[in-house]
């Protein structure tokens, strides 16, 4: 075992004044001040049902040197992202280890590699194992003699998967987890979304799990690989991802992936499996499939508007759970990208100071009511927390960001009841308003998969170099990769743009985001996509004003009918698609446009369609499709936007 040093109580005051800030009317008790030591014991390979070792370590409260008798709650991590922690991975996010601030306060932390990751036995196989792994270390946890039977979970990303998965199995001695970012429902949304397959997913196998370009990248591909002398060449593969995105399709056994086959094997199967079926729906994580599997406890849901996991955590976990189980859920969405609680900032668009979540401090107070039974009034606040972005003067800051401005608000559900859903519909001469369209004809584009529109910004995560996190003004520059000039993405004949005259009120917008377009293509398969942007008139800080991205999503045309089954097109047959994009709270401030732009691609955030029909991720051919977009009675393309009446702030 070995010892560390506990935090400094002057470090823990700090945290604690923030932690402590109470809402209107509610009485918090102080946490427990940290008085231990940090003991651990590295590498405990605990076994699984089927006889493979998972490596974890196990930090437990001590005094010179030694543990210290007794027994004590458990906050449980079980990551791919390599346990020992501290290494910010190829997306710059750094998986932190919680032993530093839970241990010192009277918890025991575990720790571990999921199957098949660093020093953990098995073979990787995408969340598919852990239900059963994250039962058997619960299991394993809690018949230790310093466990005193309950456990919390933790972690962000995969590491909210695994939570998930673990809840989905029905873990014993698990009572209270902080999901944050979750993997999860990813056949709908996350890795195939709506159809066409997210490409943040091909850079997170190609570079092994994020770590090419850190010093995990050896660790990772020697333990991926089959053969030691293709570590060299595995890395360097991870380290040239653009050229392997564009040379798509992936064929098994064509690129260096084929050293690491069970990376090979499940990025070629989540690549062509488009149908929605038991592929998805007994992955691991699944939520929504499995709601009646899932154990009935606390759950505290977290996300962001510019994360990568916002639909599945705020509209589809949060809400059915919320409904089909006793104990209670909670949901907190602040202006975050993925992994991005601790920032005040999204890409350029900058925020207020508060928007930053006191991560560690805001996770102890809900473990040390459900762990500890600490009366801290963790119970009596509001169920959901939401930052609802807008209202600043749009200076530009001394980063270069923008300064979007915001506010917190609590709520009572989600989405809200007072929702006004408000269609605005798209109109022939590019404008976007409440009044139907009129008789006209449809609107013709030419979509080129070989000229798709760069990604600029969003909601993604492991995109590496691909593309860039969060807000970002839709104007190409050289920062982007595919920008080969500087015009704005409006500027594009494949991009069809509607937007609102300049508004003279605020319009706040809360909730989901759903387009329902009307369209046809001479082609029997193509993509639509939508962008919602917020057009912030020009500034002495801005003079051409900036495009700013608010949400975006895409639907691949054979899935028009819902993920189940594919159906190619009828070329030439207008067809009703459902584009929905990842929810958001936003003022649109007056003097600000409201837009919607509409085309067929944004690449690398979504892979292209060649617009053939061929089988998902085996095309030999590419064909230009043109593609119509109807605005008339008959066919009225809108969106639907989630307006918040103004007499409440």
């Amino acid at each position: 075992m070995m010892k560390r040093n506990h935090f400094s109580l002057t470090m823990f005051l700090g945290l604690s004044i923030v932690m402590l800030l109470p809402s209107p009317g509610t009485r918090l008790h102080a946490q427990t001040e940290p008085r231990y030591e940090i003991i651990v014991s590295k590498n405990v390979m605990i076994p699984m049902r089927d006889g493979v070792t998972l490596a974890t370590d196990i930090y437990r409260p001590g005094r010179n040197g030694v543990p210290i008798d007794g027994k004590f709650p458990t906050i449980m991590e079980r990551t791919p992202y390599n346990k020992d922690g501290g290494v910010p991975n190829s997306a710059g996010y750094i998986d932190p280890t919680p032993s530093d601030y839970f241990v010192p306060r009277g918890y025991v932390v575990v720790r571990q590699d999921v199957r098949g990751r660093y020093k953990s036995g098995g073979h990787w196989r995408g969340i598919q194992d852990d239900p059963n792994d994250g039962f058997d270390t619960a299991k394993w946890v809690g018949a230790q003699p310093w466990s005193d039977g309950s456990i919390g979970t933790i972690g962000t990303s995969y590491a909210g998967a695994t939570q998930h998965a673990l809840a989905i199995a029905g873990a014993p001695f698990v009572k209270a987890m902080i999901p944050v970012d979750a993997m999860s429902d990813f056949g709908q949304y996350g890795v195939r979304h709506n159809g066409a397959f997210e490409l943040r997913f091909f850079n997170w196998v190609f570079t092994m799990g994020n770590a090419t370009g850190t010093t995990n990248a050896p660790l990772a591909a020697a333990r991926a690989t089959v053969d030691p002398a293709a570590v060299k060449e595995l890395i360097d593969m991870g380290n040239h991802v653009e050229q392997y995105v564009r040379g798509l399709p992936l064929r098994p056994g064509t690129t260096p992936l084929k050293f690491a086959p069970d990376y090979e094997a499940w990025l070629i199967e989540a690549m062509k499996h488009g149908d929605y079926d038991d592929f998805w729906k007994n992955a691991g994580s699944s939520v929504v499939d499995h709601l009646a599997e899932y154990k009935d406890i606390p759950v505290y849901h977290v996300t962001g508007w510019y994360d990568s996991w916002g639909t599945p955590v705020a509209n589809m976990n949060y809400v059915e759970l919320k409904k089909t189980k006793k104990s209670l859920q909670r949901l907190i969405i602040g202006p975050w990208t993925h992994g991005g609680q601790t920032r005040s900032f999204a890409g350029m668009a900058q925020f207020t100071p508060d928007a930053v979540l006191n991560f560690d401090a805001w996770r102890a107070r809900w473990f040390d009511h459900w762990l500890k039974g600490v009366d801290n009034g963790i119970t009596r606040e509001a169920p959901v927390r939401i930052y609802v972005m807008g209202g600043g003067d749009g200076h530009k800051t001394p980063e270069g960001r923008l300064f979007v401005g915001g506010h917190w608000r609590d709520e009572q559900e989600w989405p809200l009841a007072r929702t006004v859903s408000t269609p605005y519909y798209l109109h022939q001469d590019g404008s976007l308003s409440t009044d139907m369209p009129s008789n006209q004809p449809p609107m013709v584009y030419s979509f080129d998969p070989r000229n798709p529109v760069p990604t600029l910004g969003g909601n993604v995560s492991s995109q590496g170099t691909l593309m860039a996190q969060g807000a970002a003004d839709q104007r190409c520059r050289t920062t982007f990769w595919l920008c080969q000039d500087s015009r704005p993405l409006s500027a594009r004949n494949d991009v069809l743009v509607f937007q609102t005259p300049p508004l003279t009120n605020d319009v706040e917008v809360t909730g989901r985001l759903i387009v329902k377009l009307w369209a046809a293509s001479n082609s029997p398969d193509t993509d639509f996509t939508a962008k919602l942007i917020d057009v912030y008139p020009p500034s002495m800080d801005f003079p051409a004003g900036v495009d700013l991205n608010i949400g975006d999503s895409i639907v691949r045309a054979r899935y028009r009918k819902g993920p189940g089954k594919a159906e190619l097109l009828t070329p030439g047959q207008p067809y009703e698609f459902t584009i929905e994009m990842y929810p958001t709270s936003l003022v649109f401030m007056r003097g600000h446009r409201i837009r919607l732009d509409i085309s067929s691609s944004n690449f690398p955030r979504f892979d292209v369609n060649p617009n053939t029909g061929e089988p998902l991720n085996d095309n030999r051919r590419w064909r230009i499709a043109e593609n119509s977009i109807y605005a008339d009675p008959q066919h009225p393309s809108h969106i639907v936007l989630p307006i918040i009446p103004a007499n409440r702030n």
